[in-house]
């Protein structure tokens, strides 16, 4: 760990871990660190992956901002039910998340699956958005890529293959990450039943967002090195947007939050100020 990542967390807020069961019935767990007060931040993990994913960078965020990271329906800890795995399902869950915990407005943030679930929050709900940070993210999920990775998810069955899911969660990064929180990351994936798997990458590639987009301040942010969606698909994200910054890290793959805490970690307070 260097001086800069620990310092700021010697400083990092305390984290409590909860869960609430929402208006339609669906449990989520999530993490939540700061004052009820300071301005909130909802962080949104990717596919298969959960509130865990956001681990590194929390300690570094200050102290005043209400961070909030919910395990998505079908991941984590949450509920799994049988069906409700659209983009605009999981959308529908983080607004009624934001209505049980008295969270009038937040900056949404979104990593590849999630940003597109923050994309649908926006759609649905602008006056309840500050702002959005779209990490690893596009216009639409569909793409060759994509329908590539769904051919290898339709042939999934439980309990899921732990060579698969390894290989899907290095094949995001392309900057070395510690080995056991990324080991922690394959088991937690591992977690998520097979027909989940499936019914969420459909559901990702089924989403098509609303046009034009609402006029939301909006921070497109990833890396060069993506292997999921090209620095074309990230800009090409951005330029839907009236204000929007872009925001490209060179040697960086799918998953700054990741690869480079601190780097996303000042990026976000800086446009969360």
């Amino acid at each position: 760990m260097n001086m800069v990542y620990f310092a700021a967390a010697a400083l990092a807020p305390i984290l409590s871990f909860s869960d609430v069961t929402l208006s339609n019935g669906v449990r989520l767990y999530y993490m939540q660190q700061g004052p009820k007060t300071g301005r909130a931040v909802v962080l949104l993990h990717g596919y298969s992956d959960s509130s865990y994913s956001f681990s590194r960078i929390m300690p570094l965020l200050p102290q005043d901002l209400r961070v909030i990271a919910p395990d998505l329906r079908g991941h984590g800890q949450s509920d799994r039910p049988a069906g409700g795995y659209r983009i605009g399902d999981l959308a529908d869950d983080v607004i009624r998340l934001m209505d049980t915990l008295d969270v009038p407005d937040a900056v949404i943030v979104g990593h590849s699956m999630g940003s597109f679930v923050a994309q649908a929050i926006a759609e649905r709900a602008s006056g309840r958005v500050a702002g959005l940070v779209l990490l690893g993210s596009a216009p639409i999920a569909a793409n060759p890529g994509m329908f590539e990775l769904k051919k290898e998810v339709d042939g999934l069955s439980d309990p899921v293959d732990a060579a698969f899911v390894r290989a899907f969660q290095y094949g995001t990064i392309a900057q070395p990450v510690p080995e056991a929180f990324i080991d922690a990351a394959i088991a937690n994936s591992r977690r998520m039943p097979a027909a989940i798997w499936k019914q969420i990458i459909q559901g990702m590639i089924d989403f098509r967002p609303v046009t034009p987009r609402p006029d939301i301040r909006t921070l497109v942010i990833g890396g060069d090195k993506d292997s999921v969606f090209s620095v074309s698909e990230q800009t090409a994200l951005a330029g839907e947007y009236r204000n929007a910054q872009l925001m490209i890290v060179p040697g960086v793959g799918h998953a700054m939050h990741w690869e480079q805490p601190e780097v996303f970690a000042q990026a976000l307070m800086k446009f969360a100020k």
